[in-house]
């Protein structure tokens, strides 16, 4: 394993810089704890509401609104981790956005405030439309709100001229509704926060496995012989990820990491769940190799580690053995395998190495703890998918698990990182631009409707039709959707010029300031608030990144008496604007089991729904190619294979990352602890070799230039242990450097990660 991160200043011998130090501490530990201690005096002070965290992650409590990492077996009262205390302390919030709120600022001051400020205001209390004369957001009640949605939608020329944005922090209830509203209402226009992280998993997984999830469930960790982590940053993104991964440690499981930049969360842990641990001087090594793949050479890394097994396994059958291969797993189970043997052995090591960054030796060294295991999982997030070629990258990745066999058994298998807490089980109950004609006949037959078969707009398709004055209308059922897509300064034009745009939330954000013509604010519970309705309280359900569906139960008082919940505000708007019809929106939300009950009439998987999710920890979903069962065309799993892209060696590729006191687009503070970063956001982290190749330094301040139109401007180098031809900067402030139209074919997700610049020193720079 390589070395850990030096100090900036000591390792390059240049000038100190404000904001920046080190962090040698490891992921966890007494740093998480101070930064809960922090959170909670922050938000909540004495209110007794810190109490909702001993119930967070319990079956009879209520999700994390944070990350969608599974429920262990709910033995522990302690069960959260630093970033899921921050997101519900973010919520449970004592500050208020009350009327003098919104009467002491107008629109215009507050688009002044930085986007942290915005939501650090507090929680939203009533509903609000944007008053024009007086340039202030201004109080109305529910009734006029949704009559006045409702006459909006209804004066559309065509119902695909709407677009239904669904944050992945709605429950399966509150899409299932969305989704039958705008089924109802006539289209398939759903943009969802799925098309930008994991929709290449979406579109990849099916065509080479037959479902878009992952095949592993929390136990597969405890069997796995060898883990892969590739393109993620759990002690930032997924932080309870790191007990699962600190557990095999110990039990000498290695554990092969590929990242451009060094982790911290990837580098060593110490739980705060473990007073034993806590106390010890001592951290849990997780990385038993660290491989910094170039920003964007992941496909070229994945050809060479099947490289490296194809000759190794021909070295092994010359030598008598049985080969390395799967070759019963593969003749049974699989087709294209010799098209995938052809390719990868057409591609050459010296196309291998410089599209990786990485030496063939590593590969190699890789590739030897690949097939020394039995049993392997390999782990991702969104430094596999948000690039131009994201999709290819989840099929390599399925390739590489199907050449030994690694898919379909106890302990192996593919674990793509969820986002959101149910980010995938909104696209479960019909959140996708794309439905299935059985799917749609199920919901027709159940509610009476005629559902549209056209394909309808995933989030960039639906900017660019905002932009094009194709789309007059936007709900968005949570999320910051236009600081959280590409190209920002199109987005706000694309907002400004709609008829209608309509955000449900819990706190005001930037897209709430993009005024159209009808603007409105609705404020919703939060995950951690008792939902009451007429059949007395409620529970939703959320389904976690290995698809285990369970129930979410709020217990504290709402923030305000007038918030209403996101199915029952669904409802109402639903009623506004299609009228008397065959669907009886009140009788559905009065008791959220009828919703259910739907659920299950049009996704044949949740039988029983009512009765299995009220099992202790819930229920899984079936996945196929858990048990080996593929839900392809063929019956069959697929190789598939792909070219590699060209390396563009001499360029410089940025990527975009979170930093630690941030989630998606909301940023809790200021600092990126492991990283070594308080006070600021605005640095560019780079090699500092690639930095001295170009006359620049540590500390210089600099422009990022992605051609005409697209430049960030008078950011601060910070030379990082991030790969060689390597940059970063945190999202969403690099968004700038991406265009709408930059993205993968296959699926449009959009090439956040991979992102081809030049560095400018900056005026007085």
């Amino acid at each position: 394993m390589t070395g850990e991160i030096t100090s900036k200043a000591a390792a390059t011998g240049t000038r100190e810089v404000p904001g920046v130090e080190d962090y040698d501490g490891p992921a966890g530990g007494w740093g998480a704890l101070g930064a809960v201690a922090g959170a909670i005096r922050e938000q909540m002070g004495t209110s007794t509401d810190t109490r909702a965290l001993l119930k967070m992650n319990k079956p009879e409590g209520f999700d994390c609104p944070g990350c969608a990492w599974p429920d262990p077996k709910h033995t522990s009262s302690f069960e959260f981790c630093e970033n899921g205390a921050k997101a519900v302390t973010w919520e449970a919030t004592v500050k208020r956005l009350d009327d003098a709120f919104f009467e002491t600022h107008t629109a215009s001051e507050l688009w002044s405030w930085s986007d942290h400020a915005l939501e650090d205001a507090g929680r939203l209390t009533r509903p609000l439309r944007y008053d024009a004369p007086s340039d202030r957001f201004v109080p109305l009640s529910w009734d006029e709100a949704f009559a006045r949605i409702g006459t909006s939608l209804r004066a559309l020329d065509d119902p695909d001229q709407a677009e239904f944005y669904c944050s992945g922090r709605a429950s399966n209830e509150a899409a299932f509704l969305y989704q039958l509203m705008a089924r109802a209402y006539g289209t398939n226009n759903f943009p969802d926060c799925s098309n930008m992280c994991h929709e290449a998993t979406s579109v990849g997984l099916p065509k080479s496995i037959g479902v878009g999830k992952g095949t592993v469930t929390l136990e597969d960790f405890d069997e796995a012989d060898a883990i892969f982590c590739i393109g993620h940053n759990p002690g930032t993104n997924h932080p309870r990820m790191l007990s699962t991964l600190s557990a095999a440690a110990k039990r000498g499981v290695p554990i092969v990491v590929a990242n451009p930049m060094k982790e911290r969360g990837l580098e060593r842990f110490k739980s705060p769940q473990h007073p034993t641990e806590m106390l010890s001087p001592r951290s849990t090594q997780l990385a038993s190799a660290y491989h910094q793949v170039r920003v964007g050479g992941d496909g070229a890394m994945l050809k060479g580690v099947m490289k490296a097994l194809f000759e190794a396994d021909a070295a092994d059958l010359a030598a008598g053995g049985d080969g390395l291969l799967d070759r019963a797993f593969i003749a049974e189970h699989t087709q294209g395998f010799e098209d995938l043997a052809a390719d990868i052995a057409a591609t050459g090591w010296d196309e291998i190495v410089a599209g990786s960054g990485l030496t063939q030796d590593a590969i190699t060294e890789m590739a030897r703890t690949y097939w020394s295991a039995k049993r392997v999982i390999i782990c991702y997030g969104m430094g596999i998918t948000q690039h131009g070629n994201g999709t290819h990258n989840v099929q390599q990745l399925a390739n590489l698990l199907l050449l030994r066999g690694n898919m379909g058994k106890p302990g192996a298998g593919i674990c793509p990182l969820r986002g959101h807490s149910n980010v995938q089980g909104d696209r479960t109950v019909g959140i996708t631009e794309i439905p299935g004609e059985a799917m749609l006949a199920r919901l027709d037959a159940r509610f009476g409707i005629v559902s549209p078969r056209a394909q309808g707009h995933a989030a960039v398709e639906s900017l660019l039709a905002m932009r094009e004055g194709r789309s007059r209308a936007c709900i968005s059922l949570g999320g910051n959707l236009a600081v959280a897509m590409p190209d920002p300064e199109a987005c706000y034009e694309a907002f400004r010029g709609l008829d209608l745009s309509v955000n449900i939330l819990t706190k005001f954000n930037r897209t709430c300031l993009l005024l159209a013509k009808e603007t409105i604010v609705l404020p919703c519970l939060g995950r951690t608030e008792l939902d009451e309705q007429a059949g007395g309280p409620q529970a939703v359900t959320v389904e976690d990144s290995m698809s285990m569906v369970h129930a979410s139960r709020g217990f504290l008082k709402p923030a305000a008496p007038e918030l209403k919940s996101e199915p029952a505000i669904v409802a109402g708007m639903a009623k506004a604007t299609l009228g008397e019809g065959p669907i009886d929106w009140d009788w559905l939300v009065a008791d959220y089991d009828r919703i259910r009950e739907a659920i299950e009439a049009v996704f044949p998987d949740f039988a029983d729904f009512n009765k299995r999710v009220r099992q202790k920890g819930g229920f899984r979903l079936t996945v196929g190619a858990s048990g080996r069962v593929w839900n392809t065309p063929s019956g069959k799993a697929c190789f598939h294979v792909h070219p590699l892209r060209p390396s563009g060696s001499d360029a410089l590729i940025l990527t975009t990352v979170r930093s630690h006191d941030q989630y998606n687009t909301t940023i809790y503070g200021m600092d990126d602890r492991y990283r070594g970063i308080t006070g600021r956001r605005d640095v560019i982290f780079a090699n500092g070799e690639d930095l001295a190749e170009r006359g620049l330094a540590h500390g210089d301040k600099v422009d990022l230039v992605a051609g005409p139109g697209r430049r960030l401007a008078g950011f601060t180098l910070v030379a990082h242990a991030i790969a060689r031809g390597s940059l970063a900067a945190y999202y969403p402030e690099a968004n700038c450097l991406v265009a709408l139209e930059d993205r993968d074919r296959a699926s449009g997700t959009p090439n956040y990660k991979s992102i081809p610049v030049t560095l400018e020193r900056s005026e007085g720079g």
